[in-house]
C-alpha cells in the first residue's frame, strides 16, 4: 500500500465510523476523566474529535485549517456525538475524487490532499483510542485499518523528531500483547493511563 496511490477515503470513513461508535458510548459521568492524550479530557477530547473532522473539510474545500478552532466547544454535552455525525456529513462533498492529487494546506504544510487524508485517519484512530481508553471501551479498530495507518503514520512521522512542529511525544514501546491501534498509539506517544 502506498499513500501516493491508495485512495484513503473509504479508510477515514470506517475510522470515522468507529469514532463515532466510541462517542456514542460515552457517559456523561465520564466527560471529565483524563485521557492517555495528556492535553485534553473525555470532554476537550470530544471537542477536539469534532474539530478534526471541521478542517478535514475546510482542507477539503481548498481552505486554511487553521480558521477552525483546536476544539469546538458550540454544543452543549449530551451532543457530542450529533455533532460529530453533523461535522462528517457536511466533510464528504469537500473530498472529490479530484481533491486527492490536489495540493492542499494541511496543518502540517502544504501536500497532496491524499496525505492529508492520511493524516486525519491517524488522528481519527488515535484519538480513538484515547476515548476508548479513558472511558473503559475495546481499543482496538479493525486490525487492517489500523495496521494500514500504523505503516502510513511509520513513514510519516519520524521516530527521531519530535516536539516543536512535530505534535508528537516520543514513541512509546508497545506492550508485547498490543494490538495494532494500541501500538499506533504508542507511535504517537501515547501509553495507557
Amino acid at each position: 500500500m502506498t499513500t501516493q496511490t491508495t485512495d484513503p477515503r473509504p479508510l477515514y470513513r470506517e475510522a470515522l465510523a468507529w469514532t463515532t461508535g466510541l462517542i456514542d458510548a460515552v457517559r456523561e459521568d465520564q466527560l471529565a476523566a483524563s485521557t492517555p492524550c495528556a492535553d485534553f479530557d473525555v470532554r476537550t477530547l470530544l471537542g477536539h474529535l469534532v474539530a478534526t473532522v471541521e478542517r478535514a473539510r475546510v482542507i477539503g474545500e481548498g481552505g486554511d485549517p487553521s480558521t477552525i478552532p483546536l476544539v469546538v466547544t458550540d454544543f452543549s454535552d449530551g451532543d457530542y456525538a450529533a455533532a460529530y455525525r453533523s461535522a462528517i456529513e457536511r466533510m464528504w462533498p469537500a473530498w472529490s475524487d479530484d481533491r486527492l492529487d490536489a495540493d492542499v494546506r494541511a496543518p502540517w504544510g502544504t501536500v497532496p490532499g491524499r496525505a492529508a487524508v492520511w493524516g486525519y485517519i491517524n488522528e481519527t484512530l488515535v484519538h480513538g483510542w484515547d476515548i476508548a481508553v479513558a472511558t473503559g471501551q475495546h481499543s482496538e479498530a479493525r486490525p487492517a485499518l489500523a495496521e494500514a495507518a500504523l505503516a502510513v503514520a511509520r513513514q510519516a512521522i519520524p521516530a527521531e523528531v519530535r516536539g516543536g512542529h512535530v505534535p508528537f511525544a516520543e514513541v512509546v514501546d508497545p506492550q508485547p500483547a498490543a494490538g495494532p491501534t494500541e501500538r499506533l498509539a504508542n507511535w504517537s506517544g501515547r501509553k495507557s493511563v
